[in-house]
């Protein structure tokens, strides 16, 4: 558990897995930036395909604090309800925000070529560099970085991959799909179809951008694909030069590589999580990971965790007191 943080129990009605899951999409709550208003940075990946990333920068005035940039899930984007919740809640805290835009993924859907996926790491990196070209004396200082979802397996890869060697003085996953295998066969069960359809939806949305170099057999896979495992077989893996779903999982997990992580790095999921078994998490051994606190709730659903004792997300206040407690905030 964290220092000052106290156990998540959650709010009335919001009681069950599914229920904080989807607590957002049926409230549709209103998130108000007005004392932060946007501004967004495009942000050049350079890898010749000419596809972009950009952010919404959201800064409190007269702030000393550092930089927090928010990764959005699969189907996300930085308008995505969750994305804006944590925004708010770090902008309330002082800290300038930004809300980054996966390759694909929102305003950037229709000028790239190419989707982000859950191992594309490169282009957190990418992201970074040209932030440190826009935005030098936020990122002189270091910064941090909260990834959900996908976007917390992409952060988990990319920080694994470069050991040391980051801007990224601190770092938290929130509901990781660690194991994706595992995750995409959870998504097939009945009980999920709900949530495969909307995650299928989304996806068919972003590679259809106006940009996208489809082939007419990719085209009809994009829209006969009948699972997130199918899409990912036949759409996905072959696009970023995998050959199916299997090889796919197997490069981009990141239950093996936590061990690589080496600044501090908040971990965060919960046990009842309906879309990632806790399986994975079980199995890892903390004890030799101290760059890591793992922090695993027996409720909160995915990327719920709406508590009694405030109407601000559990795990934003878990990642905000982390980030302050990790080092100069």
């Amino acid at each position: 558990m964290i220092d000052g943080m106290p156990p998540f129990r959650p709010r009335l009605p919001w009681l069950t897995a599914d229920l904080q899951t989807m607590r957002n999409f049926l409230r549709q709550p209103r998130i108000d930036f007005r004392p932060w208003p946007a501004r967004r940075l495009e942000l050049a990946i350079g890898d010749g395909t000419g596809d972009v990333m950009s952010g919404e920068l959201n800064m409190p005035a007269g702030t000393r604090r550092r930089l927090v940039v928010l990764i959005h899930g699969l189907s996300g984007c930085a308008d995505s309800l969750y994305i804006r919740a944590s925004a708010r809640h770090f902008a309330e805290e002082g800290f300038p925000v930004l809300r980054l835009n996966l390759r694909g993924a929102g305003p950037t859907r229709d000028r790239c070529r190419q989707l982000y996926h859950a191992g594309r790491s490169g282009d957190l990196r990418a992201a970074f560099a040209a932030l440190a070209k826009l935005e030098p004396e936020m990122m002189r200082t270091g910064i941090f970085a909260a990834g959900y979802s996908l976007g917390a397996n992409l952060l988990i890869k990319y920080l694994a991959e470069q050991g040391a060697d980051t801007p990224v003085a601190a770092a938290a996953a929130v509901s990781t799909p660690i194991d994706l295998k595992a995750t995409s066969l959870r998504l097939m069960a009945p009980r999920n179809a709900v949530y495969q359809l909307y995650l299928l939806n989304g996806m068919r949305y972003g590679a259809l951008g106006a940009r996208a170099e489809l082939t007419p057999t990719q085209r009809e896979a994009v829209l006969g694909a009948r699972s997130v495992y199918e899409f990912d077989d036949r759409v996905t893996a072959p696009r970023a030069g995998f050959k199916g779903a299997e090889e796919y999982y197997a490069a981009s997990s990141t239950g093996a590589r936590l061990a690589e992580i080496k600044v501090p790095t908040l971990v965060l999921h919960a046990r009842d999580d309906p879309w990632i078994p806790v399986a994975a998490y079980d199995a890892i051994d903390w004890r030799r990971m101290p760059k890591l606190t793992p922090v695993l709730p027996d409720a909160g659903g995915h990327v719920g965790f709406h508590a009694a004792d405030s109407r601000t997300p559990w795990h934003d206040r878990c990642v905000s007191r982390f980030f302050t407690l990790s080092g100069s905030a």
